[in-house]
Order: C-alpha cells, then sequence, then structure tokens
C-alpha cells in the first residue's frame, strides 16, 4: 500500500524535496535561478502557511514550509489553500488561476510569465505525490 503525506506536512515536504531533486534536473529547469513562496489563505486548521522554493542555475536548492513570514521570494503567489491544492492534484493549471484571480501575484509579471512553463513542471512534480488533503 502506498503512503499518503498530508499536504504540507514535514513528510510531505521531504517527499517534494526528493522528487524535485531528482526528477527536475538543471537543464530541465533552463539553469534558472529564482524563488517563489506560495502563500496559503484559509487553511483547514485555520492558519496561514507558505511554502518556499528556491533554484539556483536550474539546480533545486531549498524548500521551506511554515507560518508566518515567508522568506523574502523574487515571487510571490497568494491564494486560498483549496486553489493550490487544486493545482497540486492537477486539476487547475496555476497560469488560468492567475488569469482568473484566484490566485495573486507579487513580483515581476514579465519574468513570472517567461517562468510559468518551469512552474507546471514543479507543479507535475507535486501532483505525482500521493497526497491527503
Amino acid at each position: 500500500m502506498v503512503e499518503n503525506f498530508k499536504y504540507l506536512s514535514p513528510q510531505w515536504r521531504d517527499e517534494a524535496e526528493r522528487r524535485l531533486k531528482t526528477e527536475l534536473p538543471p537543464e530541465k529547469m533552463n539553469f534558472v535561478t529564482s524563488s517563489m513562496s506560495n502563500i496559503y489563505k484559509n487553511c483547514p486548521d485555520g492558519s496561514e502557511k507558505f511554502l518556499y522554493f528556491k533554484f539556483v542555475d536550474g539546480k533545486f536548492e531549498e524548500m521551506l514550509i511554515g507560518e508566518g513570514e515567508s522568506p523574502k521570494p523574487e515571487f510571490a503567489v497568494t491564494g486560498d489553500y483549496e486553489v493550490f491544492a487544486k493545482i497540486t492534484r492537477g486539476e487547475l493549471n496555476a497560469q488560468k488561476a492567475l488569469m482568473t484571480l484566484k490566485l495573486k501575484l507579487k513580483g515581476n509579471m514579465v519574468k513570472a510569465l517567461r517562468l510559468a512553463s518551469l512552474s507546471d513542471r514543479l507543479n507535475k512534480v507535486l501532483a505525482t505525490i500521493p497526497t491527503e488533503y
């Protein structure tokens, strides 16, 4: 039986990091250097959480999950927990969520659009994790 990981738990983060490191080599991430925080509003426990990613020269470097203030990212994307859960499950495209204002972006919009395909690759890897939401 496959273990399900509770979404945004330390165990889910560890599994996500393992998969991102093995499935997204630098060339697949176009050797990009950037960082992004997803800010989750209305989490099931009533809290606000963040999920922070950092890539350096295309190499996955860091992933943090927490409450409160996220490390300062190049991009911050804010939305409801359920919207991010749908994206992670592969039920909603992140670009569509931004365009329909289900998510809000802070950062350089032109660069964000250039990096959208890389974000999609990252979300496709996360969607493969057996997750309990």
